[in-house]
């Protein structure tokens, strides 16, 4: 249950959040520098979109959840995960340390754990903070939507500054056709092609998403392998084992051991301090977004 006071906290997914805004504003080639040659496109891009969030969802409290490296849980049960991702772009990454002494200046705390996603950092905060006040989790990833609940909502972040959806469970069973739970269903059986796991071969997203509107859940359908049709049957039989470990893979955990006071993330800015961060990356035309 909400509080009386309506406390209200974001979670902001800093690296969805980063490599959108350093895109976005690479375009043409163009990479924004300090005079001394630091790169911060995708600071400044970053803190364009997180005031826009601040300003369109009206918090009490803050924090933002970073990845801590690409060895994680994940990668030692499937050396395959995320492999087929780039390596970050030369410029950008002097911005991962410099966008979160940004985050502090704003008094926002900065959670990561070694070993954990930024996801399953904000899967047990959300379960943490929901117990008091209700979660907007900001972010891109889809995957973060097997955490809506009545008091946990996840903004998608769409194309364009300020064009969000907000999924509410009301809303992902409308646009999705699926609950919360579901969600981690699907991608056990059509895996992630940008997280790199494969879930059944040749199971794609609209047979994925008939089986589980049929049967529920995996468990159901395993149940009742004998009604599907036998080439679906034959595919989910020979990939048993990578089907358990897709949904295992895709499953955001929310028991991480990772702590963060409520009382520490109020969102009150020293707009002295973030002024003073502001000038030394010669951000000037963003001073009017903190007054």
């Amino acid at each position: 249950m909400l509080s009386e006071n309506k406390q209200s906290i974001l979670l902001v997914d800093g690296m969805a959040l980063l490599f959108r805004a350093y895109f976005a504003n690479s375009y043409g080639g163009f990479i924004r520098k300090t005079k001394a040659g630091m790169p911060t496109n995708a600071v400044y891009g970053f803190i364009r979109y997180f005031m826009d969030a601040v300003g369109a969802f009206n918090p009490t409290h803050v924090v933002c959840c970073w990845d801590m490296g690409s060895t994680t849980f994940r990668t030692e049960k499937f050396d395959g995960y995320k492999a087929n991702r780039p390596s970050a772009p030369e410029d950008l990454i002097p911005q991962f340390d410099l966008v979160k002494e940004v985050v502090d200046a704003f008094g926002v705390p900065n959670v990561g754990i070694h070993g954990y996603e930024a996801d399953d950092c904000i899967g047990t905060l959300a379960g943490q903070y929901s117990e008091h006040a209700h979660v907007h989790i900001l972010t891109g990833d889809h995957d973060m939507l097997q955490l809506v609940n009545d008091n946990v909502h996840v903004i998608i972040m769409k194309k364009g500054q300020g064009n969000y959806a907000v999924y509410t469970p009301e809303f992902l069973l409308e646009d999705k056709g699926l609950t919360a739970r579901q969600v981690i269903d699907m991608k056990g059986l059509m895996g992630d092609t940008s997280d790199n796991y494969p879930g059944v071969k040749g199971i794609g997203e609209k047979t994925a998403l008939k089986l589980i509107q049929e049967y529920a859940t995996i468990e159901g359908m395993l149940e009742n392998l004998h009604l599907l049709p036998k080439g679906v049957r034959g595919k989910i039989e020979a990939e048993l084992d990578m089907l358990h470990l897709s949904r295992d893979l895709a499953t955001i955990r929310c028991d991480v051991p990772v702590e963060c006071d409520f009382n520490g993330c109020t969102w009150a800015v020293d707009t002295e301090r973030v002024h003073s961060k502001f000038e030394e990356l010669e951000f000037g035309s963003l001073m009017k977004l903190i007054g």
